[in-house]
């Protein structure tokens, strides 16, 4: 499965957020959230957009810290 999940687990460990803070954040099913987290499904790019938001508005460093570990960190030299 893809990135994705696997970012998003590691984030949600490291700044103790719940699933389900998560999914209520979402408006989704914490069964979701437990997919996407533990790479049973992947999340689709607008959810993934989503998921940014939703941890912005949780902890904006979770949020920030998933698009670097995402996306990469613009800032690092290539």
């Amino acid at each position: 499965m893809g990135k994705a999940g696997r970012v998003l687990k590691v984030v949600l460990e490291q700044y103790n957020i719940s699933q389900i803070k998560l999914a209520d954040q979402l408006g989704v099913g914490r069964s979701n959230v437990y997919r996407w987290a533990n790479e049973v499904r992947d999340p689709t790019s607008e959810t993934v957009i989503a998921i940014i938001k939703a941890l912005g508005e949780i902890n904006p460093d979770a949020a920030a810290e998933f698009r670097k570990l995402y996306m990469g960190d613009p800032d690092a030299e290539t």
